[in-house]
């Protein structure tokens, strides 16, 4: 198969987000243009979404799956027929995609951080909750349009087209955000209707696919502790020889369960990796954090990060 050009791979990726972006297109021009819905709708709309996502952020740490934020917005703003309408050309309810297209003006007003899947609230976040509903919206529209005129998307565009052009430099992020989402959300979905041995037997195939040999996998039954041994060659002669241990259940994992691992990690070039699909508790973090031995705690977000970059690699 002939490999592709660095230019050529290039035009392939800008054909890709072309697609994507023609995609979702007529979502957002429907949100903005449609004689139904009108900016005295959206705006409004839009302050109360930003204002509870960014709300609920702090009450979680700084830190929570877009998945779960959307799901807990839902809850606390009161959201009538109108709001709940689903597009039928793209299946996309307004709310949901108000929120996400909005979320852009926040990542460019330096509020929040969107990473694999996980929404981020910054302490510039944090401080324009201060503001209230509607200044914290206008202040986030005033930044990102500000940062749209230091970063162009073409030299010269008359003043008359910079709002459609603006809006279009938008639709393409949000298209991007909401695809990486929806994939994230599909995987996240089938690792969750597995098993513990089905999800235990994916972390042995993820050891393998980063390189690790895995002599010993922890066949159904008791619980023992270690659930699965791996080395870098065949015979474990070289570090890191990792002892790991496999939680799949909704339940954070526990500091006791941490420094159960811990206390079987005996050798020198002995690594203890932890992957719970309930995420951890802050105690477990900080017990990993400050231990004298190499623990990694591996939570849903970063097991399926390292999926992804294994199957690229």
């Amino acid at each position: 198969m002939p490999r592709l050009t660095a230019a050529g791979n290039r035009r392939c990726q800008n054909q890709r987000k072309d697609f994507i972006a023609a995609q979702l297109q007529s979502v957002y021009t429907m949100l903005m243009a449609n004689d139904e819905i009108h900016p005295q709708k959206v705006r409004p709309l839009a302050a109360r979404l930003i204002f509870a996502a960014l709300k609920i952020l702090k009450e979680n740490g700084g830190e929570m799956r877009g998945k779960q934020v959307m799901e807990e917005v839902e809850k606390r703003v009161q959201l009538g027929a109108w709001e709940k309408h689903r597009y039928e050309k793209s299946g996309y309810i307004r709310w949901r995609s108000v929120l996400h297209f909005y979320t852009i003006d926040l990542i460019k007003a330096g509020f929040m951080v969107k990473k694999k899947g996980v929404w981020f609230l910054t302490p510039e976040g944090e401080t324009a909750l201060k503001l209230g509903e509607s200044a914290l919206l206008d202040a986030a529209t005033k930044a990102y349009r500000e940062w749209r005129l230091k970063n162009p998307r073409q030299a010269e565009v008359p003043e008359t087209e910079i709002a459609v052009v603006e809006e279009s430099a938008k639709e393409e992020e949000v298209a991007a955000d909401e695809i990486e989402q929806s994939a994230y959300e599909q995987i996240e979905n089938f690792i969750n209707k597995k098993n513990p041995y089905e999800f235990q037997d994916l972390a042995a195939a993820l050891l393998r696919g980063m390189g690790y040999f895995t002599p010993f996998v922890a066949p159904a039954g008791k619980d023992g502790g270690v659930d699965i041994i791996a080395y870098k060659d065949p015979l474990g002669t070289t570090s890191p020889r990792i002892k790991a241990q496999i939680k799949h259940r909704e339940a954070s994992a526990d500091v006791k369960d941490v420094r159960q691992l811990m206390g079987l990690l005996q050798k020198d070039g002995d690594v203890g990796i932890f992957i719970s699909s309930g995420g951890f508790t802050a105690d477990a973090k900080a017990a990993a954090r400050n231990s004298n031995v190499h623990v990694e705690l591996v939570d849903l977000p970063r097991f399926i990060t390292l999926w992804r970059s294994s199957i690229k690699s």
